[in-house]
């Protein structure tokens, strides 16, 4: 039964962050916004939010134990791990099956200052979050200040993505999915929905999105419970599998059409956002749970994991400014790598 339910929750988080991901881009055409915003900022967000609402139901609505701290602190740690992993390797993957059909086939022309620009920020904001688990307990305070300062970083990261780019063109979005409920304004302008269907679209996503993540909240817990294993393990490696497809499900779109700085910066700039935002609840709301301990330590090492992934992909594209689909496959070792560390717990042998 449980099984079941994690089914459904899944399919009813992923359809409304679709939902959400295509509202969101037009509530930001209706407002004018910078194409970075729009792409590498709402975009991204939308994508993030059902990684980000599973901890937020887990830590602030859930039962207030122990368990129910596990499963959030698992999917905070769980999302920058995946994206940084197999996300990066699906891309990968993408581009490699797709390369008969793109100009330039397996070479990526991206643009290497945004991606840059937004590894330095979750490179920046992860630290931070990682190392104020290290912090004694009498120094709890500090975990406060860490979050105020991650709050800080994320919002100078928006701002300079509103500020950088031009506006989007509505020729570049998708069809509104609530468009037809809408018949009035369909007869006025055909191509351009009207604010009010683009907010009740995005409205109705937000509530799919919670809904999904608190039936997967109360499914791991007792799935955890039935099997004897550590929710955190398991919150930490089937959560972010599922809900980081958005993701990489936008990701693979764009590579096929060549769109590989969406592609890669829709990835990069969820990661900035869940090194950030989702810290910050575990950190206020849950923070004798964001702590390195016995029971913890393989959890928190997928951080360990993420950082070396980044430093595997990025940096050589840092030093020659090219980036190519080979180059993403090594997020695939490093996935595996961790699932070999997560099996040797669950086996009892660290």
């Amino acid at each position: 039964m449980d099984l079941l339910v994690l089914a459904v929750a899944f399919v009813v988080i992923l359809a409304g962050a679709e939902l959400f991901t295509n509202g969101i881009e037009w509530f930001g055409r209706k407002l004018e916004l910078a194409e970075g915003a729009v792409g590498s900022v709402l975009a991204a967000v939308g994508t993030a939010l059902p990684e980000t609402m599973i901890p937020l139901i887990a830590i602030l609505f859930g039962s207030g134990g122990d368990a129910s701290h596990a499963v959030g602190i698992g999917a905070i740690l769980g999302a920058p791990f995946m994206l940084s992993t197999l996300a990066m390797f699906i891309t990968g993957v993408g581009v490699l099956a797709f390369r008969r059909r793109r100009p330039t086939g397996t070479r990526m022309p991206v643009d290497t200052v945004v991606l840059v620009h937004d590894i330095r920020y979750f490179v920046i904001a992860y630290a931070l979050a990682i190392g104020a688990a290290f912090l004694p307990s009498e120094l709890g305070a500090g975990k406060l200040v860490v979050a105020v300062l991650l709050i800080a970083i994320y919002a100078w990261y928006v701002k300079a993505h509103f500020e950088a780019d031009p506006e989007v063109d509505a020729a570049d979005l998708a069809p509104l999915r609530f468009r037809r409920l809408d018949r009035r304004g369909v007869r006025r302008d055909p191509d351009v929905p009207r604010l009010r269907i683009v907010g009740l679209q995005v409205v109705a996503a937000l509530g799919a999105i919670v809904g999904g993540a608190w039936l997967f909240v109360g499914a791991v817990e007792h799935l955890a419970s039935a099997l004897g294993v550590n929710e955190i393990i398991l919150a930490l490696v089937i959560a972010p599998i599922a809900t980081e497809l958005p993701e990489k499900f936008n990701s693979l779109i764009w590579v096929r059409q060549g769109k590989d700085t969406l592609a890669m910066g829709n990835i990069t700039g969820a990661m900035v956002f869940q090194s950030a935002i989702p810290t910050v609840v575990a950190l206020v709301f849950a923070p004798a749970a964001w702590t390195v301990t016995g029971d913890s330590l393989v959890a928190f090492a997928s951080a360990g994991i993420a950082f070396l992934a980044v430093g595997a992909v990025f940096l050589p594209m840092w030093r020659s400014a090219r980036l190519g689909g080979r180059a993403l496959l090594v997020g695939g070792a490093f996935y595996l790598a961790y699932l070999g560390l997560v099996g040797l717990e669950i086996g009892g042998v660290i």
